[in-house]
């Protein structure tokens, strides 16, 4: 059995970064047995975040030795001294709270109530925490982790709640659902408006996504876009959220337009096409993310377009969000473009670093943790990215002081921070152009060639990716250095984008890559 975990560890090592591997891997204490594993992590929270991350990869490494496909292996995690989970959702439904793997949400309750906002909806204001400091570093971090895995302990059983109440069959007559459920049934939603951080950059698209959830709005449809991790999934979710708890019986559609094409193409083998548009043109609400992915899909298009016809007809409401505005968008029906610019546009700029600064002491209040003031402003200093490399960066902090058994300080601050200090450094497209020649093994003249060869192309759309989400160019800026169209370059984007959110050997390839590149570029010449 030691061998076979040996081996399984092995294999960890080659697909995961290394810190990754001594932070999430190297504790946790291990049982095979022929048809999985038995995971034993030191507290809860590590027990979560494996969970929620990391069972696919698990999965894929330990397939070979056990001989077994990677989806019939059995993972499942515990806490030391809490009962193991199995990883196999319950009647046969997707597991996972990731969106990509949720193709469909919807409110269980049948008793009819009007659309109306939640009293929580707008942004509490800022309170000052009360709580007395810590005598000393070993009692931060009693408190600190004792919270977390609270946290996670009550998370995981909200989940396991949720698993249950799904697989009751009287629960799936929400929507006309066949024996056979083509979507999964959520009874709750990872995000709120309560817990969004409103500021300048994002004001006017959280005002918009409040009042679309009002049964009393004015606004039917709209349409939100942003570069990757500022929020435009959380806006989306909390819409969903507030609609579900102050309306029970409303039905709520929630999905990626990836995941929308592969239901359709699913239908369309089936013969059930009429079934599959009964099911959305009877939603009260749909939120449709990332609807880029629909760009030079006809027929998927032609069906989007009915279903929004339909809905927008009826009265109901239409949430679409994109990486891209709807004139950046490529060969998209004209049709649907209308529709997508029939209520309210709005886009979703970077954090200031006052709302970063509220971002930081939000999320340490939610783990109990006590953030020094001078730890919290310098990671708000220098942290101007995304709000998941914030979240990324906290998350590593507090565990780097459990793992040193110390409290948070500005040295320890410093220390994490060298791993995400491309953030504050903004890397300029040169940077990026040298760092994914380097990464990918490619010279910029190959890069900027007309070679289709995998390594060229990839590289290509690498560079497409990075300098959309880092720099202030345009699409067309970004096309003109390489001697390409702008459409050119948003196919590029999302099919990275597409790649990243699967958990597939080439999305894993192009995940390392991308975060060794925004790490060099933080700290190279």
């Amino acid at each position: 059995m030691r061998e076979q975990w040996s081996e399984i560890s092995e294999n960890l090592k080659k697909m995961l970064h290394s810190g990754v591997f001594k932070v999430w891997i190297a504790p946790l204490q291990a049982q095979v047995h022929a048809g999985g594993l038995l995971l034993t992590a030191p507290n809860a929270f590590v027990a979560s975040w494996l969970e929620g991350k990391m069972l696919s990869t698990l999965r894929e490494a330990a397939a070979p030795v056990l001989g077994l496909d990677p989806a019939s292996v059995d993972v499942r995690i515990t806490a030391a001294g809490d009962t193991a989970h199995s990883s196999k959702p319950a009647a046969n439904l997707p597991a996972s709270d990731n969106r990509n793997n949720s193709a469909f949400a919807a409110s269980p309750a049948q008793q009819p109530a009007s659309f109306a906002l939640p009293h929580n909806a707008e942004a509490p204001a800022r309170q000052a925490d009360t709580a007395e400091p810590f005598a000393h570093s070993s009692s931060i971090l009693n408190a600190t982790f004792s919270g977390l895995a609270a946290n996670a302990t009550e998370a995981a059983s909200r989940q396991d709640t949720a698993a249950q109440q799904m697989a009751r069959p009287q629960l799936q007559a929400t929507l006309p659902i066949s024996s056979t459920p083509a979507y999964r049934l959520a009874t709750n939603w990872r995000y709120s408006f309560a817990d969004f951080v409103v500021g300048p950059t994002n004001n006017m698209a959280v005002a918009a996504a409040q009042d679309v959830s009002r049964s009393s709005g004015c606004v039917r449809t709209l349409f939100m876009n942003s570069a990757p991790g500022l929020g435009k999934t959380h806006l989306a979710q909390a819409v969903g959220r507030a609609i579900a708890e102050e309306r029970s019986g409303a039905r709520v559609g929630y999905l990626t337009a990836e995941d929308f094409a592969s239901r359709f193409v699913a239908a369309l083998r089936t013969h059930d096409i009429e079934n599959f548009k009964t099911r959305f043109r009877d939603l009260d609400v749909l939120l449709l993310e990332d609807v880029h992915f629909l760009q030079g899909k006809e027929k998927m298009q032609d069906m989007a377009l009915a279903v929004v016809k339909s809905l927008q007809a009826k009265g109901g409401r239409v949430i679409f969000t994109s990486s891209f505005s709807p004139r950046e968008l490529q060969r998209v029906d004209s049709q649907l473009v209308s529709h997508f610019c029939s209520g309210i546009l709005t886009d979703i700029g970077r954090p200031t670093e006052d709302m970063r600064r509220h971002i930081l002491e939000r999320k340490a209040k939610s783990f109990q943790v006590l953030l020094p003031d001078s730890v919290c402003e310098l990671l708000a200093c220098r942290l101007d990215g995304d709000v998941r490399q914030m979240e990324s960066c906290l998350n590593s902090l507090i565990f780097k002081a459990r793992l040193l058994n110390c409290g948070l300080n500005l040295d320890l601050a410093m220390e994490v921070l060298s791993q995400y200090a491309e953030i504050s450094c903004g890397p300029d497209m040169p940077t990026i152009v040298r760092l994914v020649c380097e990464s990918y093994g490619l010279n910029e003249r190959q890069l900027s060639s007309r070679s289709r060869r995998k390594e060229c192309v990839l590289g290509r759309n690498t560079v497409y990716y990075l300098a959309r989400k880092h720099t202030e160019l345009t699409l067309e800026e970004i096309g003109e250095k390489f001697n390409r169209r702008h459409s050119t370059v948003i196919k590029g984007i999302t099919s990275v984008e597409r790649e990243l959110s699967k958990e597939t050997s080439l999305g894993r390839q192009i995940a390392r890559a991308v975060k060794l590149i925004e790490r060099n570029a933080g700290m190279g010449a």
